[in-house]
């Protein structure tokens, strides 16, 4: 049986349908004496490692890890689970980690956008028992703000620009700085590597002519649900129905999309939070990121989307009311897990922010909004262009190329991709990280994984299946 254990702000219940996928004995713990009896232990991750380590001591979870640690079973801890195995952190300088390896984690500098966000290759720099079968470089997602650096325990590095630890193997005791259990195909051999321990070390094709540093691009495809149905409309109106989101969500995932954004568009001017049980259908289906947003006005809403399957929150309406919210966020998740959404309109010489839906104009200028959100604690920008929303008449490249140049966050670009040739026009340098579209996909003219190959052939630098 495996424990995986529940902090609270973790993504427990995403981990838990990957090895379900798997037939995989699991229990999803919450406290130390639920380890009992347990065969492996994985420690999700998708918090602020002060929070985490926080939560392991007033659950009395600190000990009980820290015993399983040293009886030789098999421990696996993803993300902050990794960096919970270090001393301590500098996201939360004084607060003490689990110390079963010695040294800090370590913030990236702020030369390039941080968080780092997205699909990253990953290379063996020894024997590796985790990515066994995995390929050369294979590319896994990530989404930190903070790294452990290199060392004997290292067994597969990323770069971002620099090689940080990707995956560290210790013994019995194993850690990756990505998401497996969000990782598609390659995720999934991962995690069947660890379920079958101990097999030995396993061969496989070490280093890289020129490893890349830095993410690809990605492709979001985007549900906009209303009442539980995915909808559509040509900026911000005259909504029509496209589908099921969780049939939709299991085609786009099969389709090569690099995450997926699901979005409770009435839930602000409704006054209610998001649908979870939405969110639940969707998250059943998917092995890539969930971004949900809608109807979240406190870090209690935010709790509640993880547990139900979201990887990362999206807050409009509630924080450009409030902007304290997005600080709140991101101390009990971590910032990687905070995005922005920001809605916005041109008017005279720059853009005005609009909430509930694109219905109320919020007073604020949306590159100096997007720029606070980022200081406050956001992670990302999700930026939509209500002009160009539903048009296909391409990306707003000048707002896009605003907000990228005023942030050091990454920008997910929305609201008027047709073709290709849009996409790699948002893609290119000093543009967007991201790009999201919805009726190109929903009505059919094209694939997450077509779009891509159009994109690659263009010279965009994109994720391909292999």
């Amino acid at each position: 049986m495996i424990a995986i254990v529940d902090y609270g702000a973790g993504n427990a219940a995403s981990v838990a349908r990957a090895l379900a996928r798997l037939g995989a004995a699991h229990r999803i713990v919450a406290s130390g004496d639920e380890l009992d009896g347990a065969e492996r232990v994985i420690l999700p991750g998708v918090g602020h490692f002060g929070a985490l380590m926080r939560a392991l001591d007033e659950r009395g979870l600190r000990p009980a890890l820290l015993e399983f640690l040293a009886s030789g079973r098999p421990f696996l801890g993803i993300c902050v689970g990794l960096q919970a195995l270090y001393a301590g952190s500098e996201e939360a300088p004084g607060v003490a980690g689990l110390g079963h390896w010695p040294g800090v984690i370590r913030r990236f500098p702020p030369t390039g956008k941080v968080p780092h966000v997205g699909w990253t290759e990953v290379t063996a720099t020894r024997a590796c028992r985790l990515l066994a079968g995995c390929g050369a470089a294979p590319s896994f997602y990530f989404t930190h703000a903070y790294f452990a650096p290199p060392d004997g325990r290292t067994a597969a590095v990323a770069h971002y620009p620099e090689a940080f630890a990707a995956v560290v193997e210790d013994g019995a005791v194993f850690a990756t700085q990505f998401h497996p259990e969000k990782s598609g195909d390659a995720g999934h051999r991962l995690l069947e590597n660890f379920l079958r321990l101990p097999p030995g070390p396993a061969s496989i094709s070490i280093g890289a002519a020129a490893p890349r540093r830095a993410p690809f691009r990605r492709i979001i495809p985007c549900l906009d649900v209303n009442a539980g149905r995915v909808v559509k409309g040509v900026r911000f109106a005259r909504l029509r129905d496209s589908g099921d989101p969780a049939a939709l969500a299991a085609a786009y995932d099969q389709a090569g999309a690099d995450e997926l954004a699901l979005l409770d568009v009435s839930a602000s001017l409704e006054r209610r939070g998001t649908l979870l049980a939405t969110v639940e259908a969707v998250a059943r289906c998917l092995r890539i990121p969930l971004l949900v947003g809608g109807g979240v006005g406190a870090a209690a809403d935010g709790e509640r989307l993880l547990r139900a399957g979201a990887d990362k929150i999206a807050v409009n309406s509630a924080a450009s009311a409030r902007p304290e919210l997005i600080a709140e966020l991101a101390a009990a998740f971590g910032s990687q897990a905070v995005v922005a959404a920001i809605d916005a309109r041109r008017e005279g010489a720059g853009w005005q922010v609009y909430t509930h839906g694109g219905q109320r104009a919020a007073g604020r200028d949306a590159v100096a909004w997007a720029r606070e959100a980022a200081a406050r604690g956001a992670g990302e920008i999700l930026l939509t262009s209500m002009d160009r929303d539903g048009t296909r008449d391409g990306f707003d490249r000048e707002l896009t190329a605003a907000v990228a140049g005023a942030v050091t966050v990454p920008v997910i670009a929305s609201g008027g991709g047709g073709r290709a040739a849009d996409f790699a026009a948002v893609l290119a340098p000093g543009g967007a990280d991201a790009a999201l579209a919805a009726s190109i996909f929903h009505d059919g003219d094209t694939t997450p994984e077509a779009l891509k190959r159009a994109l690659a052939q263009a010279g965009v630098a994109v994720r391909i299946q292999p």
